[in-house]
């Protein structure tokens, strides 16, 4: 037991948690010795009253002389141990709730990388099963420390001083089975503890990943198939859940075992000692409550054990991600830039992915003049998602290779360089919340009336309109219950209406229809003036008006200019015109 305690007390961020709640902590356990040195005075009490019924000197008269004691003590137990739960188990919560913030905002911190190499469900079991059983070391185990610690001293002293030292050794010498049965089983139980958290994190990860493409799911019929690859990972965590169970189930009636031979023995000589008067019967009385005393520091042993030990291990892997390095973060920065007005310049920036020896941008020189709208054309795989990526920061780029408004990106805050630009990205993810909180993210900086003039820019105000309750409309999962188009277009009103100094659409207009995208370009073009724009497309439709277009082909930069430069050139822009002006003809026909 003390090596799994010290192995809690001695992590960094566990002593931080403890250090955070000291106070309370020490409270409560004086409040506990004090309750468990008080429950050790009632069998004395007992047995005085037992051995004055006995010898006649209890009389009604004086009966509540006897009484009083037990019942005093018995009022302050309660009162005690009310206030103990409070403090320690409270502390317990507070620190489930600290734990859980400090686990999300270092998760909220985390680079790209860290997201790409470990999974949801994974991550999920470290803020749910992980933090459950940090609360239950942090509280309910070292409650049963202090506990078999203090009480077991305090009766063990009443037993030899008040009672008999040869009768407390005789119900002592079970200990001896009972902690080699614990530390036997303890290394059992660590590890199937830590093979069943990895059981839940992979049955975490494949519940949420297929409710999240459920209906890819269906459309493929593969109900199915799903149903039995989960019956296969569930299958392994029943399993792991077995062992762990079988593990600790040994435990407990091993114990029971163990402590049923202490009583016996100890009833029997006990009752010897007092048959030839060697102890009074009141005294054997007060040992018998004092064995039933002893019979829970026996039993919180291996209760105790078995917490620490998954707690232990619950630590271990919280504090794996508290301990994850934050790749994207401020170093050395001018904390004086608020606002990026400016060109933004790319310095034969190349760029590759952690854990990739395949360069995804090479060379990439390139001056988008401010106030100037960029159009970025190229094949799937091109470099193009990941160049923008870039100019927010989700991954670490060298000093010198891409400068905003005569600043090294890497002097510039993180707030201030997302604060001036908005992205809306590929994916266009909608929360599980009304279609106005979507859009302000519930920033109280946002009026109704910004709400409702973004979306009209965005061309999406009309559908919401249409819509039942309007922009109270709670969108499903990931928006599930709106057509790409909305929430593409949703997804750009939430970018307009920060109305950043710089707008980036990765493909964000690919669900619209080229009318409505005629629209949106148009209203972008009148609200966004003054200010930089990066449009990303497979449609050159969409790009063929902006001041500048630059086509990306395996990374590299192969042509730059306007779109009647471009097509003058007849090279890979105007290739790329004639097959989708071909594809439009071909539909039309259709």
């Amino acid at each position: 037991m003390g090596e799994k305690i010290f192995g809690i007390i001695s992590s960094k961020y566990a002593r931080s948690l403890f250090k955070r709640y000291g106070f309370f902590y020490f409270l409560g356990a004086v409040v506990l010795i004090i309750v468990d040195y008080t429950q050790t005075l009632i069998p004395i009490y007992t047995g005085n009253f037992i051995d004055s019924l006995k010898s006649g000197i209890l009389i009604k008269n004086n009966i509540m002389t006897f009484l009083y004691p037990i019942i005093f003590a018995a009022i302050f137990v309660i009162l005690g141990r009310f206030l103990w739960r409070q403090f320690l188990m409270g502390n317990a919560r507070k620190i489930e709730r600290d734990i859980s913030n400090d686990v999300y905002n270092h998760l909220q911190r985390l680079g790209a990388n860290y997201y790409s190499n470990h999974k949801t469900g994974e991550i999920m079991a470290y803020v749910t099963n992980d933090i459950n059983a940090i609360r239950e070391a942090m509280g309910f185990s070292f409650v049963m420390v202090f506990d078999v610690i203090f009480l077991f001293i305090f009766t063990i002293n009443k037993m030899i001083q008040n009672i008999s030292l040869k009768l407390t050794l005789v119900a002592c010498i079970p200990l001896i089975f009972i902690i080699l049965v614990t530390t036997f089983l303890e290394a059992k139980i660590h590890a199937n503890f830590t093979d069943r958290q990895k059981k839940f994190s992979l049955i975490s990860d494949f519940i949420q990943e297929d409710l999240s493409g459920i209906n890819v799911i269906k459309s493929f019929t593969q109900e199915k198939n799903k149903i039995n690859q989960f019956e296969k990972v569930n299958n392994k965590y029943y399993e792991s859940n077995l062992k762990l169970a079988q593990t600790r189930a040994l435990m407990d009636p091993l114990l029971d075992f163990i402590i049923g031979i202490s009583l016996s023995i100890s009833i029997g000589y006990g009752g010897y000692l007092a048959i030839y008067n060697i102890i009074t019967v009141g005294e054997f009385a007060a040992f018998i409550q004092y064995l039933g005393m002893l019979v829970w520091p026996m039993m919180a042993v291996g209760f105790a054990l078995n917490i620490l030990t998954m707690g232990s291990a619950s630590l271990k892997r919280v504090e794996s991600v508290l301990n994850e390095d934050i790749e994207i973060k401020d170093v050395n920065v001018d904390n004086n830039i608020k606002t990026l007005k400016g060109d933004i310049v790319f310095r034969n920036l190349n760029f590759k992915y952690q854990d990739s020896n395949t360069p995804i941008l090479k060379n990439i020189n390139l001056v988008i003049e401010n106030n100037k709208t960029l159009g970025i054309v190229g094949k799937t795989g091109s470099g193009k998602t990941t160049l923008v990526n870039l100019l927010v920061k989700l991954y670490n780029v060298s000093n010198n290779t891409i400068e905003i408004a005569n600043h090294d990106i890497n002097s510039i805050p993180l707030k201030t360089l997302r604060s001036n630009i908005s992205i809306v990205s590929q994916e266009n993810f909608l929360f599980s919340m009304n279609i106005f909180d979507n859009v302000s993210l519930k920033d109280q900086r946002f009026s109704n009336e910004q709400v409702i003039e973004s979306c009209k820019v965005a061309c999406v105000h009309n559908d919401i309109l249409e819509f039942t309750n309007g922009y109270e409309t709670v969108v499903g999962e990931r928006g599930d219950n709106l057509s790409g188009g909305q929430k593409q277009r949703i997804s750009i009103a939430r970018a307009l209406i920060r109305n950043p100094e710089i707008l980036i659409l990765d493909d964000s207009l690919s669900a619209v229809d080229t009318k409505t995208e005629d629209t949106i370009l148009k209203h972008l073009k009148e609200e966004r003036k003054g200010k930089t724009n990066i449009i990303i497309a497979h449609r050159i439709s969409t790009l063929k008006h902006a001041d500048k277009i630059v086509v990306l082909d395996n990374g590299e930069i192969v042509e730059s200019g306007s779109h009647e430069e471009l097509m003058n050139l007849k090279e890979n822009y105007y290739r790329l015109y004639q097959e989708q002006l071909l594809e439009e003809m071909e539909e039309s026909y259709e």
